[in-house]
């Protein structure tokens, strides 16, 4: 039984990443070799080697690439060619209404009935009646299909060519490959209902845990956070998947949040934020919902390419680490540049390459929390590598009455913890504001408090590190009137 759940697993993992290549190399894809068979046990590799899983696979760390520019000016000369000629393409099947369905199949005549009838003496036909000679051509062109495509036309908008660049560059500039995808795109939202499906509402509100956006990366793009194993809840399995019409409904959610995401998050100026950064977290990723999540990959890398800046990869189990090596032979630079690994160890440091920490929500080793009363995004955090068998001192200079409020986390905590309030004059006395105490990985992720300051003075908050291993502490702080009530 462990196995068979192990090797759902791994083909559950294996899918959710190779799809998000799949858009850019489909026919590569189809070639890779099949995924190692999983271990027999959940089982630490350290147990045998004395050693941590493999580390970070070089597919996540070593070639990065600048995301490619949306500006016209910044193209390079076949760039420019490409995006010339799709435009051509595109003004003359709009002219020919050719981003429009198929119309549907005529219903099968049925084969007339022979009846028998008494032979009639034969009739003389009718003279024809006098032809009359056809109108000249008209010199007016038809008019345009009016195409909207996540809001924007296919031509005529400063966000057009941002649009036709996502489908070059997808097709590596092939601008026949290009202009089909395109059509494809068009015609599918079309039979979708895309437009519709915006206004819908769906009405399944606990799909948020399984995806949802939340803050952006360093570079601006937001962030969406893909959390699958959250469907080892067998009551939020059954709402998306426990018969036909609950996975249709579960389909169309999903592409009406990216669908919303897109419209609501990027911008398609030039020079705007066009893309987004994916997080897919693989811990308890099960096998079944495989089968039921590959229609949805397979439509949103066909019809929404090139909206991943990154597909940051967390939580990879260690087994999948080595498979990443194995495959990695098969993708071109490119795709191996957006690509990033990272094991349970190191989810958090990972993330914050590219996420600043109070932008990385708490459940991934970051300060951010919904409907925080006290701190946002905006009240940035600072990191600190505490080394082994040190005290790190956390020094808050206060020179007037003010209340001060800080929030703190060492990932992993296994540290000693307190606070404390020395005043300035010297006939003061320090005041224990926290004791000292021994902080788990069992413990809240957060320490926060806040403290009423009556006179100049500082706050230290003190660290103590008394493990053999470096440690990631984060804090933030701020200081309020001491009129704000506690």
């Amino acid at each position: 039984m462990a196995v068979e759940t192990q090797t759902k697993a791994s083909e559950a993992a294996q899918e959710v990443v190779v799809a998000g290549a799949a858009a850019e190399e489909k026919e590569v894809v189809k070639e890779l070799p099949p995924p190692p068979p999983a271990p027999e046990a959940e089982e630490d590799p350290k147990k045998h080697s004395g050693e941590e899983a493999p580390s970070l696979p070089a597919i996540g760390r070593a070639v990065t690439f600048t995301e490619e520019s949306n500006l016209v000016t910044d193209l390079e000369d076949p760039e420019k060619k490409a995006l010339d000629e799709i435009k051509q393409l595109v003004q003359a099947a709009l002219a020919n209404h050719e981003f429009s369905p198929p119309p549907p199949p005529p219903p099968a005549a049925e084969p007339p009935i022979k009846v028998e009838e008494e032979a009639k003496p034969e009739e003389q036909p009718p003279p024809a009646p006098a032809t009359e000679e056809p109108a000249p051509p008209s010199d007016i062109p038809p008019p345009l299909e009016e195409v909207l495509i996540w809001g924007i036309p296919l031509l005529g908008d400063e966000r057009s060519e941002t649009v036709l660049i996502k489908f070059l560059q997808a097709r590596d500039l092939k601008v026949k490959e290009a202009m089909a995808m395109l059509k494809n795109a068009v015609i599918w939202r079309k039979e979708f209902g895309i437009e519709a499906l915006v206004e819908e509402d769906l009405g399944i509100p606990e799909m948020e845990k399984v995806v949802f956006m939340h803050g952006t990366d360093r570079d601006g793009h937001p962030v969406c956070y893909n959390v699958y194993g959250e469907f080892q809840n067998k009551e939020l399995y059954a709402m998306a998947f426990a018969d036909e019409e609950k996975r249709q409904r579960f389909l169309r959610w999903r592409i009406q949040y990216l669908e919303k995401g897109i419209r609501q998050l990027l911008d398609f100026s030039p020079g705007g934020v066009c893309t987004m950064v994916q997080v897919t977290d693989l811990k308890n990723s099960i096998g079944p919902m495989k089968r039921e999540l590959r229609q949805a990959l397979t439509l949103l890398q066909d019809n929404y390419p090139e909206f991943a800046a990154k597909q940051i990869f967390v939580n990879v189990p260690w087994w999948y680490l080595a498979f990443n090596r194995m495959i990695s032979p098969f993708f071109t630079q490119r795709s191996k540049s957006k690509f990033v690994f990272a094991g349970p160890s190191k989810t958090a440091e990972t993330l914050f390459k590219y996420i600043a920490p109070e932008q990385v929500p708490v459940q991934y080793g970051g300060l951010s929390k919904e409907n925080d009363p006290e701190f946002t995004a905006a009240d940035a955090v600072t990191e600190i590598t505490i080394k082994p068998l040190m005290k790190q001192l956390i020094e808050i200079p206060l020179n007037e009455k003010c209340l001060l409020v800080w929030e703190l986390r060492v990932l992993g905590w296994d540290v000693t913890f307190g606070a404390e309030f020395v005043p300035s004059s010297e006939d003061g006395y320090t005041v224990i504001v926290q004791k000292a105490r021994k902080l788990v990985a069992t413990d809240e992720p957060v320490e926060k408090n806040r403290f009423k300051i009556g006179e100049a003075g500082k706050v230290v908050l003190t660290v103590d590190n008394t493990t053999s291993k470096k440690k990631k502490l984060l804090y933030r702080y701020k200081i309020k009137s001491s009129t704000v009530s506690l």
